[in-house]
This record gives C-alpha cells, structure tokens and sequence, in this order.
C-alpha cells in the first residue's frame, strides 16, 4: 500500500468539501423554500386576524351600551 502523495491528499479533500459545498447549497434551498411557505401561511394568517378584527368591531359597534339599555329600562 502506498502513500498517497500530498497532491492526492488535497484533491481528496477539495473533492470531499466540494461534495459538501453541494449537500449544503440543497439544504440551503429546502430551507428557504421552507421559510417562504412559512412567510405566506403567516402573512395569510395575519391577514384573516384582521379581517376577524374587523368582523369583531363591527359586531361590537351593534351591541348597545350600558346606558343606552338603562334608559330604555
């Protein structure tokens, strides 16, 4: 068995961190396709908060007040 020369032994390892370099660009790129599922399932959910705000407004404009159910009384 010989010894691999030190050129042999750093192309192994440029190959090695280039494999890694590749795995890590595709981890990259699932989590950022998670994240922007993430972004817009929030912004959707913020969007149907106050929307459910508003409803809630609305409905509490409608109920009388305190004062207005004494006077009728």
């Amino acid at each position: 068995m010989s010894v691999a020369s030190p050129i042999d032994q750093i192309a192994e390892r440029v190959e090695r961190l280039l494999v890694r370099h590749e795995e890590l660009q595709r981890t990259n790129l699932l989590l950022q396709e998670q994240v922007d599922a993430v972004t817009r399932e929030r912004d959707a959910l913020k969007s149907r908060l106050a929307a459910a705000r508003t409803r809630i407004e609305a409905l509490l404009e409608k109920l009388p007040t305190d004062d207005s159910s004494q006077d009728q009384a």
